[in-house]
């Protein structure tokens, strides 16, 4: 009973730092994210890209095996779903790219803006030794005498 404890314990813990609420809020937003990027491809990419290449609606590219018969349904690669979903891939991977793209570059700003003030400062004057500053003191007290 004491180990499930300290498992209850452990899990507690865990569950209450800042990285997995932080994981569940990516988890959350990059859900909310997919929906918008579907939607772009569904509704505004893919259609244009159909109207260019004649009217072919990508979802409906099929290879049939099999024809339907009335005892059996047809048998078909669906590849333009795989061409819609890999679509879908490249755009959220681009955006994504661009992204963590901008937060680098933006935080090689701060960077360079911290190390310039740093450089800006003057120099600390160096803090002498206890016992060096008492040996002066000595020095300067036996050449007065």
């Amino acid at each position: 009973m004491a180990k499930n404890k300290g498992l209850i314990a452990e899990f507690k813990q865990f569950i209450s730092k800042g990285s997995v609420l932080d994981l569940a809020v990516g988890i959350i937003i990059g859900t909310a994210f997919t929906a918008i990027v579907n939607s772009l491809v569904k509704d505004i990419i893919m259609p244009f890209v159909g109207w260019v290449l004649g009217g072919v609606n990508f979802t409906e590219l099929r290879i049939v095996i099999r024809q339907a018969t009335a005892e059996t349904a047809e048998l078909a690669l669906t590849y333009g779903n795989f061409i819609q979903r890999l679509v879908d891939f490249l755009i959220i991977a681009f955006v994504v790219f661009m992204i963590v793209r901008t937060f680098n570059k933006f935080r090689e700003l701060r960077e360079k803006q911290m190390a310039a003030e740093e450089a800006a400062k003057p120099a600390p004057t160096p803090v002498t030794p206890q016992d060096i500053v008492l040996l002066t003191e000595i020095r300067d007290l036996l050449q007065k005498k």
